[in-house]
């Protein structure tokens, strides 16, 4: 009989085991470089830690070894609830162990808030040594990438995270003749789909870090640019975009790799929609570009308006800075980054204006594509209800019309819009829910609505647009700070997926 292969051996663990292992293995990174930059408490708490949990994972594998592994259908999405809710207590030991001024639920939060690309800032910038931001942008980055597999790998299989509303032949949702030969273990389609998304993520990441280095931006801040945009996680080492030593040029660089966020065709062919016309028939992606240049537009016509009124229409340079600040915060916000442009006060400025943050807030809601690392309610659900509303007023000018499916509405199924509704109405409930929670422990009415708006978008940087409320999380009381924790987790993972894992009856046919 053929030995057991490596790859068998990966597959008999449990999963949330190998995400163990994998987080303590990345804490050598920022070992290696607190040493390099000879920050070497940092360096040696990342070190022991890094090492001390390899230790425990190897022999808790050890231990498992020839278990005969036992997966129910729901067994991939515990682990990865399990990722996020306890894997962070293993990845907040070395932050708390270098910063050593802080309490071990500050530690845990931060890792709760990178590890689901939230990126919601609880320390100042100058409080953090170097290698704790290098590791609150890995974390980060880690946790974007374990969402770009879990999408393909775990949610599409379950109809959930978006693909409750596509059209049979996407991921997870083969034809009905290949249907019973399409249905892997789980850990073999993880293994599959990781194989296949680790080097593009990764090069991705690479491409981004090396540009904007030859842009001018210093090594650390590049690679977590790099790392903040293709997680969605916004995580930045500086205090703002006007320190980027990149300008422009970075700018506009880190706007073409956003756009990775609005679909995932950008990435990825295994979509129905690839094989009509490819992004050019994508919703996701023309909605997204639509408001990407839309919302701009209408700001930068009112910025114009408040500009001629202070007779300053003459600033040309002004007002192209204006336009460009506008275009790239508005795609930041929308694919729930959050990097705010180095000419957004810009546009504020040349007009007189000041641009309420509410824009901001409804562009993380609607938030990017489905099985990408961007969070919101998603551009195809959102396609979903104004396909059906377009459909509804044509009713009423034709009520016997019959409708047929357009090429950009071929990746619908047929119930999309309802499941869409449905999802829209939990996300509503859930965006009150939270708000009242914290509303309830104390929390300034207008801040809650931030901080439940931050934590369900997965856009961390909300809580940094200040209208006239501004928001501390160090500021929150301990509860306060776990309602916030708790309802990143669910914005993360979805209300359905949470409904989901408190079903019976899901596990019963699981087994």
């Amino acid at each position: 009989m053929r030995g057991a292969t490596l790859s068998d051996h990966i597959l008999a663990l449990p999963l949330f085991l190998l995400m163990c292992g994998a987080a303590s293995a990345a804490m050598l990174v920022p070992a290696v470089y607190a040493g390099v930059v000879r920050e070497l408490e940092d360096g040696r708490a990342f070190l022991y830690s890094g090492l001390l949990g390899l230790i425990i994972v190897g022999l808790i594998a050890l231990a498992h070894a020839g278990r005969a592994p036992r997966h129910g259908t729901l067994g991939p999405l515990m682990s990865l609830f399990a990722g996020f809710v306890f894997l962070p207590v293993l990845l907040a030991v070395p932050f708390y162990e270098a910063l050593k001024t802080t309490s071990f639920l500050n530690a845990y939060v931060e890792m709760v808030s990178a590890i689901t690309t939230t990126g919601a800032p609880i320390f100042d910038p100058d409080r953090l040594s170097a290698p704790l931001h290098l590791w609150r942008g890995l974390v980060g980055w880690l946790g974007g990438l374990m969402m770009w597999i879990a999408a393909s790998a775990i949610l599409a299989p379950l109809n959930l995270g978006g693909f409750e509303v596509t059209a049979r032949a996407e991921p997870g949702q083969a034809d009905d003749r290949i249907r019973r030969f399409a249905r892997p273990e789980g850990r073999v389609r993880l293994l599959k789909v990781g194989a296949a998304l680790v080097p593009i993520y990764a090069g991705l990441t690479l491409l981004l870090w090396v540009l904007l280095l030859a842009l001018g931006e210093t090594p650390l801040a590049s690679v977590m640019h790099a790392m903040g945009i293709m997680a969605t996680s916004g995580i930045t080492p500086l205090a703002g975009m006007e320190g980027a030593g990149s300008g422009f040029a970075g700018e506009v660089v880190m706007l073409l790799f956003m756009l990775f966020a609005l679909s995932r065709l950008t990435f990825s062919s295994d979509t129905v929609t690839s094989a009509s016309g490819g992004l050019g028939q994508d919703p996701e992606f023309r909605i997204g570009l639509a408001l990407a240049l839309l919302v701009p537009l209408l700001l930068f016509l009112r910025h114009w308006i408040g500009a001629y009124d202070v007779a300053a229409e003459d600033s040309v340079i002004e007002a192209l800075q204006a336009l460009w600040g506008s275009v790239f915060t508005v795609l930041s916000f929308m694919t729930t980054t959050g990097f705010q442009s180095a000419w957004w006060d810009t546009a504020q400025d040349w007009s007189g204006l000041a641009t309420p943050g509410l824009i901001l807030m409804g562009l993380a809601l609607v938030g990017g594509g489905v099985a990408t690392t961007a969070g919101g309610v998603k551009l195809l659900r959102v396609f979903a209800l104004y396909q059906t509303g377009y459909r509804e007023m044509e009713k009423l000018v034709h009520p016997s019309s019959v409708s047929r499916a357009s090429p950009l509405g071929q990746r619908l199924q047929r119930d999309g819009a309802f499941i869409a509704w449905i999802f829209f109405m939990l996300f509503a409930l859930s965006l009150a829910g939270v708000t009242i929670l914290l509303a309830l422990l104390g929390v300034p009415f207008e801040a809650a609505i931030k901080l439940a708006t931050a934590a369900l978008t997965t856009t961390g940087p909300i809580l940094e647009v200040t209208d006239t409320v501004s928001v501390r999380l160090l500021d929150l009381s301990g509860w306060a700070k776990g309602v916030f924790a708790a309802a990143m987790v669910l914005g993360r993972l979805e209300t359905l997926a949470i409904i989901a894992l408190l079903t019976p009856d899901l596990w019963r046919a699981g087994r």
